[in-house]
């Protein structure tokens, strides 16, 4: 059997997906500020062989909650934030296998500047960097980078595939493997004849070139990805190695991998070039009434006004309103198509009777929960892999407790159902992953730029 791949989602603020639980006695999210809860964090996943630190990010305040962005600064709801990248090259040099994957916008920064950045990561952590690629959904980020306003859904992702293409053509076809000579006896550096400008030029970039960075273990980063629209879907198939998923149960996951598998093949890649990590919330007990008395005092800390603000400024649509007026009115009065599209997974859960904006606020925090004993976890898990998923995203309710019970209680159980690895494999977070090598895979579109000399793709 696979074992299961675990990363940890996390966010380099207050309140990131589960709102209001930062109070709770012995969470530190609050002291996102420091280094040391980073680096500590750190350390407990290496302890139990997780994959990865993923890291979400944002640019921007989300849209307005009853008409503007109190609601976000008072609850501490992802703001402050800070960057971080800037975590990295920290947290490569206090572990030895974590991956670390953080999440940065097209609209941030410059393609060459960027990719040089993590070309620096990626040789400081050798090889253990990941890019989770992102557009952009918030007005305000748009405007913070001297944009009017938010740019149109799938120009961002016409946008998005320039931007790879210019940071493939740096990180795959600047420098030939062998280019860096460094030989002493001749006082030749490097290769000026191995060395390339990329002479970029499309609508959005025009880059020379070359890289300004020799190649790094993995030359491009392990790639993450997690658009669920038609355009993100199509953008995951040809780009992405990891793909994050949300879904609300085992059937739509079995469905949505297989079709972003489908999309792969038909641009020319393997369905096993992709791996898909499902988000998901332990709440873990000795027995299973401890576990859902856990689980009903974690409820009594959420900040559901807070949930709602969240989904709210998300979709860019002010729910803050219709709340106050009535938090039972049923979603389907609502009269958006946003909300309609993106709320539509709402009625596919709640059969029973008309959804409304009290099931969205209780559906944003207990989306991807589990409740139960270290085997009922397993039992669960198992069906999730069953479904196509290959690995899990932990969300936690809290730092760092979430993450050290899953560890100390529910790691060892799955090792012994073949569900988690008892140690690291050697290389690159590429080859911990996939075991074909440090480098992408011929088939994934940044090969088309490799010179003729370059290392042989896994």
């Amino acid at each position: 059997m696979r074992p299961l791949h675990f990363a940890a989602f996390v966010m380099n603020t207050t309140g990131h997906i589960i709102q209001g639980t930062w109070r709770r006695p012995g969470a530190r999210q609050a002291d996102f500020n420091s280094l040391d809860l980073w680096v500590d964090l750190a350390r407990t996943l290496e302890r139990g062989t997780f994959d990865a630190i993923f890291f979400a990010d944002v640019v921007g305040l989300y849209a307005p909650y009853r008409g503007d962005e109190r609601k976000y600064v008072e609850a501490g709801l992802q703001v402050p934030s800070n960057d971080p990248s800037v975590l990295a090259s920290a947290i490569a040099y206090a572990t030895e296998h974590l991956g670390i994957a953080f999440t940065a916008s097209i609209l941030q920064e410059h393609p060459f500047n960027f990719a040089r950045r993590i070309s620096t990561l990626d040789h400081a952590s050798k090889g253990r960097i990941a890019w989770n690629i992102v557009t952009n959904y918030l007005p305000n980020a748009s405007r913070n980078f001297g944009l009017e306003g938010l740019t149109k859904h799938d120009e961002r992702y016409a946008w998005a595939d320039e931007y790879v293409d210019v940071t493939y053509k740096l990180w795959e076809g600047s420098w030939e493997d062998d280019a860096l000579v460094q030989d002493r006896a001749t006082g030749i550096h490097a290769d000026y004849d191995k060395i390339h400008r990329i002479d970029h030029e499309g609508p959005r970039y025009k880059v020379e070139g070359p890289h300004l960075v020799s190649p790094s273990p993995q030359r491009t980063p392990l790639l993450f990805q997690a658009g669920a629209s038609e355009a993100g879907r199509t953008f995951a198939a040809k780009n992405a190695e990891a793909v994050f998923i949300v879904a609300p149960g085992v059937e739509a996951a079995a469905r949505d991998t297989a079709d972003i598998r489908a999309r792969a093949v038909r641009h020319g890649r393997s369905p096993h070039d992709l791996k898909f990590f499902q988000g998901l919330h332990f709440v873990v007990g000795s027995t299973e009434e401890e576990a859902k008395r856990r689980s009903d005092e974690l409820d009594q800390w959420i900040d559901y006004d807070g949930q709602l603000a969240h989904m709210s400024g998300a979709i860019g649509v002010d729910l803050g309103h219709e709340a106050r007026k009535d938090l039972d009115r049923p979603v389907g009065e609502l009269r958006t198509e946003g909300v309609q599209s993106i709320l539509g997974w709402i009625n596919d859960l709640v059969t029973d009777r008309p959804p409304t904006l009290r099931d969205v606020a209780h559906y944003t925090s207990h989306n991807g929960r589990v409740t139960g004993t270290p085997e009922q976890i397993a039992d669960q898990l198992e069906r999730w892999r069953a479904a196509g998923v290959d690995g899990i995203n932990v969300v936690n309710a809290e730092i760092p407790g979430s993450y050290e019970e899953f560890v100390d209680h529910v790691i060892p159980v799955l090792r012994d159902r073949g569900l988690a690895r008892r140690e690291y494999r050697e290389g690159t977070l590429r080859q911990k992953l996939f075991g074909h090598g440090d480098r992408l895979p011929v088939t994934h579109p940044a090969a088309r730029y490799r010179r003729a000399r370059v290392g042989a793709a896994s």
